[in-house]
């Protein structure tokens, strides 16, 4: 049902609030970094375990970020484009980034084996149920649109929506322009 299906989403969006915290500091955003831990603390606890997502109604916004970003906005080159099984596309610099992210999210500590597999595949089941409606989208060879698409997500989320002027799409404009 969609209340639950939000609530699962809303459950692992206030985990990774934990995680976008503490990227937010190292990427020199203390501002934001205290925004989405402040997000945190009301949903784990007034959003029942952050099954209810209060703090977006009490005006703070979410943001995502990873330390794969963080070591983007360092300057550490991405690598190689890379898909492995059950984790799909990436990069070097996210592939290895992920033990960082992993050790940095709420699963990690937990010490029940069951609980934690028992969560990162609900967690991995629901991602992959955001993205089924996102398979249509995709036109000719997939391997090269699944991996465009990757590098200027990446590319989005590493320059926070910024996305830079392209000058041939400019001047395409002005050819197109009605006079």
């Amino acid at each position: 049902p969609p209340k639950v299906k939000n609530g699962v989403s809303n459950f692992f969006n206030n985990l990774e609030d934990v995680e976008t915290s503490i990227n937010q500091l190292l990427q020199g955003k203390p501002k934001k970094s205290i925004n989405d831990f402040s997000r945190f603390i009301l949903n784990s606890t007034i959003g029942l375990a952050g099954l209810i997502d209060v703090a977006s109604k009490m005006g703070l916004d979410r943001h995502e970020e990873d330390f794969g970003q963080t070591l983007a906005v360092w300057n550490i080159k991405s690598g190689p484009y890379i898909v492995l099984p059950f984790l799909g596309p990436s990069n070097t610099r996210d592939l290895l980034s992920r033990p960082i992210s992993s050790f940095l999210s709420g699963t990690f500590s937990m010490d029940e084996t069951d609980v934690k597999i028992s969560l990162l595949a609900l967690d991995a089941l629901e991602t992959r149920e955001r993205l089924l409606d996102a398979e249509t989208l995709i036109i000719g060879d997939e391997y090269l649109f699944i991996r465009d698409a990757y590098f200027q997500s990446r590319e989005y989320e590493i320059l926070n929506g910024e996305v830079e002027v392209d000058d041939f799409l400019e001047s395409m404009e002005d050819i197109f322009k009605d006079n």
